[in-house]
């Protein structure tokens, strides 16, 4: 064995930067290790090794638990299905969350002002459900500007410009339009806001009911005189109408004839057009060129129907740019009663949209001729039969003139 000098010694010294072989345990038997009798192996554990070889075996494998080279490294292919189906899933929760919210927001928004329990001796509910529609003259909201340019004059208070029964029943949708002038009976009836029980006022036009005690009154007076329930009220004033046919970019009829008329503001020329919220509100409210009441109330019918056609389209519910304009122009004038609801409301336009698809009937409360100051007397042979029907769930065969 060769001794390495402690200084000046000849002869090349190790290296110090190569770790010196470490014989294994094999060695001390004789060539009973790893190599047998030759060298002793070099595990490349000391100090200094460096790994640039093949492993343990060679070939490339690499260190077990380690990526290499080869499929075993590769990145995973996107699990589309999984994907797809988280997708949906957030979709119809966002869908679900935006629908429950305009749901609140829009239920918030309804005026519920009419309380229907005051009034008195209502009769008893039929098949189906009845909507009393209203449309008055109230100009609340409007500007100076906006009156004339709507062309409604600058009378206070409010009045029923139109009035339409709808009823929803198993056999049909049916529109029946009450005319303004109607004579009727105005009954004994319990004040709104007093509390106290008035004696009747006697046999006046209809539309005086509401002016004398508002809502409540004109639907006990449409009640005593017709025997049908009214099960919810709808109404709304001039600046409403025109603010929900401007939201929804205008409303496009078919004009029958050329129409001119400086009272309502309406000066139209036959055929189909897109009318705006000024002329929407001309046409309905045009009486004195249409030549009677009568003819007033069918063009009223035509048009809301028509609203409604275009109003309960999927480019209208889905697109919110055209619902939340049109919901807020619309339930912030919109007066209902005390247990209306938004599906109440929503069966009551779609109910709309069926008489105009042809799905139902629209016509004038049977009228049977003329009546004190100017107005028009119930045919009540005929109003009974059709009340009958609408009470009892019935197709309804009855027509007006």
């Amino acid at each position: 064995m060769t001794d390495w000098p402690n200084s000046g010694g000849v002869g090349p010294r190790p290296d110090p930067t190569r770790a010196m072989p470490t014989p294994r345990r094999g060695d001390d038997y004789g060539g009973g290790g790893y190599g047998g009798g030759h060298a002793s192996y070099d595990s490349g554990y000391n100090t200094g090794q460096v790994y640039a070889g093949s492993g343990y075996g060679g070939g490339g494998q690499g260190v077990p638990g380690h990526a290499g080279p080869g499929p075993a490294g590769a990145r995973p292919a996107p699990d589309w299905g999984r994907r797809v189906k988280v997708g949906l899933v957030t979709l119809l929760v966002v869908l679900l969350v935006w629908s429950v919210g305009t749901y609140f927001w829009a239920d918030s928004k309804l005026r519920r002002e009419v309380d229907l329990s005051t009034v008195m001796d209502r009769p008893e509910k039929g098949e189906g459900t009845t909507y009393l529609i209203v449309g008055s003259d109230s100009r609340e909201g409007l500007s100076e500007e906006d009156r004339k340019n709507l062309h409604t004059g600058s009378a206070e208070g409010k009045r029923t410009d139109s009035m339409i029964l709808l009823h929803v029943g198993p056999e049909g949708n049916t529109m029946v339009s009450l005319p303004r002038d109607s004579w009727v009976t105005i009954p004994e009836f319990k004040g709104s806001e007093s509390g106290k029980t008035f004696p009747s006022p006697g046999a006046r036009k209809l539309n005086a009911s509401y002016s004398m005690d508002g809502a409540t009154l004109l639907v006990r007076t449409v009640e005593y005189n017709t025997g049908l329930r009214i099960d919810h009220y709808a109404e709304i004033g001039f600046g409403g109408f025109a603010e929900i046919v401007d939201a929804l970019g205008g409303v496009e009829m078919d004009i029958p004839r050329d129409i001119k008329d400086k009272n309502s503001g309406a000066d139209f020329k036959k055929g189909r057009q897109t009318l705006d919220g000024a002329q929407a509100l001309a046409f309905v409210r045009n009486r004195y060129e249409a030549g009677s009441d009568l003819e007033r109330t069918k063009n009223q019918q035509k048009f809301l129907s028509a609203l409604a056609d275009q109003a309960a389209t999927p480019s209208t519910i889905i697109n919110p740019f055209t619902l939340y304009p049109t919901l807020g122009a619309g339930l912030d004038t919109l007066i209902v009663d005390e247990d209306m609801g938004l599906f109440d409301l929503a069966s009551m336009f779609w109910a709309m949209k069926g008489v105009s698809g042809g799905e139902g009937v629209s016509m004038n409360m049977p009228i049977a001729g003329s009546a004190p100051q100017g107005s028009l007397r119930w045919d009540m042979a005929r109003v009974k039969q059709l009340v009958g029907q609408l009470k009892n769930g019935e197709k309804v065969t009855v027509r007006a003139d």
